[in-house]
């Protein structure tokens, strides 16, 4: 699959205080669904405006299709540039009705034609009943597929979405994201999510890049990331984590805490691992040491899984379970490995 938006060495700083955006290198290809995943103020809306042109770079460039549309001497409009913006809040023309909204991007049809096609649009976007309404008359469920449609409507080749679904309540949220991911995928377009929702991003994208003060620090498929994460940042961020440090022997496999635990690489020397609670388990002490007995601290009952916090030669540890492995605070408990641990940079 060939990329569409290229983005290389993309800086931009607002004062003094250094680089809001720093050397920035990524692409997204077509019909690739990307986002840019990351905590408030890490640069990733400052990155989505660069590409979409409210902003001008420092440095390095922006491409579509290999045309240059972002660099420090050449800015092409943000209208010229082929790109659909989905705004956090919408930005819905509040005097114009819905089908209104959708035909007035459509400048390149000649005006008996934009409602007819403004009109399949809305039908893609389940909206087309509602074409004579004003947005004030919608609910954020439907704001949001009005404005996906307008965003789409003129076939640009690349549609950018602003923390799209953070005004929505939970329920309606996750029914969105399917919608708006069935929406893209079946209109073959390529869009570039930021959110600062992990899950979010994991659900939604078919690549993510995580950033943090400025700079991207890992890219992958969602499972890549979660599973193999290259960062103690990019651990965590990405959810519940244990981090510990092990002496490696040049070998797949240490001697822990949690006993002997294999690694997903060799590796020798002092190592920074992460291992995901899920990849842990509890069971009931037979003939260990006892110093390789732990003792549940705490528990989290969700349902259909529990969190478990235990203590175990001095460092706390988290283990998710199904709900069949049951335990209560003070009890005795072995921790077993399910799976590797990560290695990763450390940052220390």
């Amino acid at each position: 699959m060939k990329d569409l938006l290229t983005v290389r060495n993309l800086t931009k700083s607002f004062d003094e205080n250094g680089p809001v955006v720093d050397s920035l290198d990524f692409e997204v290809k077509e019909h690739e669904i990307f986002a840019l995943l990351g905590p408030s103020g890490c640069g990733k809306t400052t990155c989505l405006r660069l590409i979409s042109g409210f902003e001008r770079a420092d440095h390095g460039e922006v491409r579509i299709d290999g045309h240059l549309l972002e660099s420090p001497d050449h800015h092409v409009a943000p209208q010229d540039r082929g790109i659909g913006f989905v705004f956090q809040d919408y930005a819905l023309f509040p005097h114009l009705s819905v089908i209104d909204n959708v035909a007035f991007g459509l400048t390149d049809i000649p005006k008996h034609k934009r409602h007819v096609y403004a009109e399949e649009v809305l039908c893609r976007t389940g909206m087309g009943d509602y074409k004579d309404r004003n947005p004030s008359e919608l609910s954020g469920g439907q704001q949001q597929r009005v404005a996906l449609a307008r965003a789409i409507a003129p076939k640009p080749k690349l549609v950018l979405l602003d923390e799209p679904f953070s005004n929505l309540d939970a329920m309606l949220r996750d029914s969105m994201r399917k919608e708006v991911r069935d929406i893209l995928k079946k209109a073959g377009m390529s869009a570039l999510l930021v959110t600062h929702d992990q899950e979010e991003a994991l659900s939604f994208a078919d690549r993510i890049a995580v950033m943090n003060d400025g700079h991207i620090e890992q890219v992958g498929t969602p499972e890549e990331v979660y599973y193999n994460p290259k960062t103690k940042f990019v651990a965590q961020f990405l959810g519940r984590t244990n981090i510990f440090h092990a002496d490696a022997n040049g070998s797949s496999e240490v001697n822990t805490n949690l006993g002997a635990l294999r690694l997903n690489a060799d590796a020798k020397g002092h190592v920074l691992c992460s291992i995901r609670p899920e990849h842990l388990t509890l069971e009931k002490p037979t003939n260990q040491k006892p110093e390789e007995v732990g003792t549940v601290l705490g528990r989290e009952f969700k349902g259909h899984d529990i969190t478990y916090h235990v203590k175990l030669s001095g460092e706390k540890y988290l283990v998710h379970t199904d709900n069949r492995v049951l335990f209560e605070p003070n009890d005795a408990v072995v921790i077993k490995p399910l799976e590797s641990a990560v290695i990763l940079e450390d940052e220390d």
